[in-house]
């Protein structure tokens, strides 16, 4: 491919893309959706996080064997919620959160100032999310940020908290969350898994207290007209020689 010029990725992530990219033989500049697919990963964060807490595959399990069990579970509403990877679907889920009342912490790469408060430095991490109820995971997968959850980590969260992947499976390290899981000293609710695709018999599928999506977080009805205004605006800016939009690498 010795005239390609540029590459644009569908997705937030480009972890994928960036290693076959470097088989090209000239320079390539590689850009992202940006914040296109961050309402609907943030939509999604937020369905698993209240269907983990409010026991819905317990429900749908009970329904499916004709059982009525009715049963008292966590609420969402006043909880503290960390969020891990502060970008544009951290802050979309912020949003979504605001009428829940929780008290939100921001964490990202390197501290800085946000419309809805101060972003916490990854250096943090370890010491926040002791205090948290709920994490989620936003972030993007790069050496720093693989196996970040790993089993120290994960250790250091409060009991009964809750794991909310919408990043990238190798965020965490799988063994290590079974082994909390099975425990029963953390929940999950995943939408991304490594590895994935899961296999049909991963011990993770039957984990107690783990929900799984099979990585559908930006794939709603409403993602495809949002990409195909940002299609348009990449093309006309390439053809105008212009700088393009949401530019990742080169």
């Amino acid at each position: 491919m010795t005239r390609l010029r540029a590459v644009q990725a569908l997705s937030s992530g480009t972890d994928e893309l960036r290693a076959q990219l470097d088989r090209v033989p000239r320079a390539v500049t590689l850009c992202n959706a940006g914040a296109v697919p961050a309402p609907g990963t943030a939509e999604l964060a937020l369905a698993l996080i209240l269907a983990s807490l409010r026991g819905i595959p317990e429900s749908a399990r009970a329904q499916q064997g004709g059982a009525w069990i009715p049963r008292v579970f966590p609420s969402l509403y006043g909880r503290s919620v960390l969020i891990v990877g502060y970008g544009a679907v951290g802050s979309a889920l912020e949003e979504l959160l605001v009428p829940f009342g929780c008290a939100v912490t921001r964490v990202a790469g390197a501290g800085r100032d946000a419309p809805r408060g101060p972003v916490c430095s990854g250096a943090r991490l370890p010491e926040l999310v002791a205090d948290a109820d709920v994490v989620v995971l936003s972030t993007p997968l790069t050496p720093r940020t693989r196996r970040l959850f790993d089993a120290g980590m994960l250790a250091g969260m409060k009991d009964g908290a809750l794991l909310v992947n919408v990043a990238r499976g190798a965020v965490v390290d799988t063994d290590a969350l079974l082994k909390e899981t099975h425990e029963g000293r953390l929940r999950a609710a995943l939408d991304v898994t490594d590895p994935e695709p899961l296999p049909p018999e991963h011990p993770l599928r039957t984990a107690p207290g783990v929900l799984i999506a099979p990585h559908v977080g930006a794939f709603t009805s409403s993602l495809w007209p949002r990409l195909e205004q940002l299609l348009r605006r990449q093309l006309s800016r390439f053809a105008a020689g212009e700088e393009l939009e949401n530019v990742v690498s080169r």
